[in-house]
């Protein structure tokens, strides 16, 4: 972890908002920043040339998916991840923990680890927490995330109880696991929407020394609201010369939402999930070009987007695309809400140099609540 160092560059005077840099051996990443997530060594319809001329300094990979398809022997006969997939920034992956979770059926959770069942052939598969480790030191991630349980939304107390006391044993199982020398290690933060528990995390991962902190087990299922109250609780217990990453949080409300409360780093598959599906991110708001009324709309996605995208094409071009069933459309709007997505995170950095943070969320906000 000799690479890896994270300097807080500028707080806001009013909020726990911050601008600072990353540093790991592939690069620099500027925060706040956004993680497109490339679950399987792709994101997805994009070139990794593609995903970087959009800004992108950082991106996330699935551990979980990556270790039954193609397969570590393969990731490794390669060179590692980033050769694999020709990806020359960091990479984040995450540590399966969520995957094995909420995808792999007939699971069974004991003390060292889980056993579960592929959710492609239904073969069956054991992590624990050092095997989770040693994975991502084969995949050669510049940080990965520690083993963990994440419990669903809602639960109650005592489930997630059993969960933070887990994670917490979990976590010091992955630090015993030397990792590569330049991968830094962070822990992930349980506690569903229970202060004391959050507390309680939050205290035994920070007393272990972990490179960063994930807060992990929000935007789960959650009411906003309800997820900023355990947010802002939760940063508030983590040290301030480290990382923070808030994981699964993608929306733009979410993003100034977050970084107000302190958070610098965000992934999500939002962006290029909802593209597929023929929807785009605007400044205030989503846009289904698929539906009809966009057929005979000759007006970009967003008018003064300077994307690709809304550069040369129409909502009715793309809306053709979509009903046409062609790739292409894909593509197009995976491109722009990326763009959209890492541009805000631009914004919002800029925002932060100049001071005036507060003003930029407020009229942010405003413009999309002045369209519903």
């Amino acid at each position: 972890m000799e690479s890896f160092r994270f300097e807080v560059v500028k707080k806001c005077r009013k909020t726990g908002a911050r601008l600072g840099r990353l540093h790991t051996a592939r690069g620099i990443v500027h925060t706040p920043a956004f993680m497109p997530v490339g679950t399987q060594a792709t994101v997805k319809t994009l070139t990794p040339e593609e995903v970087k001329n959009l800004g992108a300094e950082i991106i996330l990979s699935n551990t979980y998916h990556l270790y039954l398809r193609p397969g570590l022997e393969i990731i490794e006969a390669a060179g590692g991840l980033h050769r694999f997939m020709s990806w020359e920034g960091p990479i984040l992956t995450d540590s399966g923990g969520y995957q094995v979770f909420s995808l792999a059926s007939l699971r069974e959770i004991t003390g060292d680890g889980v056993y579960f069942r592929s959710h492609l052939d239904g073969s069956p598969h054991f992590i624990s927490p050092e095997k989770a480790m040693e994975i991502q030191a084969v995949l050669g991630s510049d940080i990965a995330m520690a083993f963990d349980e994440c419990p669903p939304y809602p639960c109650s107390y005592e489930e997630a109880l059993n969960a933070v006391e887990r994670t917490t044993v979990w976590a010091e199982r992955c630090l015993q696991v030397p990792p590569p020398p330049d991968q830094a290690v962070f822990g992930i933060v349980q506690g569903s929407v229970f202060p004391e528990l959050r507390a309680r995390s939050a205290c035994a991962l920070t007393s272990m020394g972990f490179a960063g902190y994930a807060i992990g087990g929000l935007s789960v299922g959650e009411p906003k609201n309800m997820m900023y109250e355990v947010l802002e609780y939760t940063v508030s217990l983590l040290p301030e010369e480290k990382p923070r990453y808030l994981m699964g949080v993608g929306s733009a409300d979410c993003l100034w939402e977050g970084v107000l409360r302190g958070v610098d780093l965000f992934d999500c598959v939002l962006p290029t999930r909802i593209a597929r599906n023929g929807t785009a991110l605007t400044s205030w708001g989503k846009v289904v070009v698929r539906n009809a009324e966009y057929a005979d709309d000759f007006s970009p996605v967003e008018p003064g987007c300077d994307c690709y995208t809304c550069r040369n094409f129409t909502r009715a071009y793309l809306r053709h695309l979509f009903k046409a069933g062609e790739i292409l459309g894909h593509r197009l709007l995976t491109i722009h809400n990326l763009y959209f997505t890492l541009h805000l995170m631009s914004k919002i950095r800029q925002a932060l140099l100049e001071d005036c943070f507060e003003e930029r969320r407020a009229g942010f906000l405003n413009q999309v609540n002045s369209t519903k």
